[in-house]
């Protein structure tokens, strides 16, 4: 029987770390990380976005584009050796470069056996200050998809698509029971406590609900620290399919988060909650459309 139909446990790891200027140091230091989520049980551990090096969208500067890496490449080579040699479900993000000149943020899923069962291309490139994506990144061709793990069916969304119902309804209906999201998202240096706080809570509030409304587990693990005019929030988490938090990081320190999902959750939230059931498919075709003009 697969994994998608048989309730297990899945010890799951997060890591929430601060990115230093060196790529080297930074993969280095990840991979230890790594190796400790592994001896704590971890099955599943998922990276934050772009972990090889600083946050560098927050200018467009071609010169950047060095840290770009082909997959299969120098990092994932040593990933998928490292998940075999664990026995661990481990998903990477990557600065893929897929050709000259063609570039996208992508993460690649390796099975406990190092097979490289995925790659995901983030699908919303973000353009805002000090998120300048769209001077880097083509925007994801492979559409939403999920992946039968020796753990569980899995699904890899990235940061800017955690705002997206879209994404998340969509790789849930691919058969995924956990929406993983590698991710780098901060406070700029000039907005109010405020403004840092509504944004934090409009963060993780909607990917809850994704949770609730798909009956699924979710998990975000965001970098922390400060890095040129952006202080990233950290506060990575995992929530359970009814929204409640499982456990959260801090704002300000590196974590290694740990938890256990129990997938049978799933199947019995989508009982009682039967949001997938009760969809209007036949009513949302103009949910293709950029904008209704309801006032022609």
């Amino acid at each position: 029987m697969s994994a998608l139909h048989t309730p297990q446990a899945v010890r799951v790891g997060l890591l929430q770390m601060q990115a230093h200027a060196d790529p080297e140091h930074n993969v280095e230091r990840t991979l230890a990380q790594v190796r400790v989520a592994a001896a704590q049980g971890a099955q599943i551990v998922c990276l934050q976005e772009l972990f090889r090096s600083p946050y560098f969208c927050q200018t467009e500067d071609h010169a950047q584009f060095r840290l770009a890496e082909p997959i299969p490449g120098p990092t994932t080579t040593r990933c998928s050796a490292l998940a075999a040699e664990l026995e661990i479900v481990l998903i990477v993000p990557v600065f893929e470069q897929r050709a000259p000149g063609l570039y996208h943020n992508s993460a690649v899923i390796f099975d406990a056996d190092g097979t490289q069962l995925g790659l995901y291309r983030k699908m919303h490139i973000p353009d805002d200050p000090a998120y300048y994506e769209k001077f880097y990144f083509t925007p994801g061709d492979r559409g939403f998809q999920s992946y039968t793990t020796r753990y569980g069916r899995i699904g890899v969304l990235i940061c800017w698509d955690q705002w997206f119902p879209e994404a998340a309804r969509l790789t849930a209906l691919m058969g995924a029971d956990i929406l993983f999201y590698p991710t780098a998202i901060g406070w700029h240096v000039e907005e109010r406590p405020d403004i840092q706080r509504a944004q934090h809570e409009s963060w993780e509030l909607v990917q809850r609900s994704h949770a609730i409304t798909n009956g699924v587990f979710v998990a975000a693990a965001n970098r922390v620290g400060r890095e040129g005019d952006v202080t990233f929030w950290g506060a990575s988490f995992v929530a359970a399919p009814d929204g409640q938090l499982l456990v959260r990081a801090s704002h300000d320190d590196e974590a290694l988060l740990l938890t256990t999902c129990d997938l049978g959750a799933v199947a019995t939230t989508r009982q009682h909650w039967p949001f997938l059931r009760d969809r209007r498919i036949d009513a949302y075709s103009p949910l293709t459309a950029r904008f209704l003009d309801h006032g022609a």
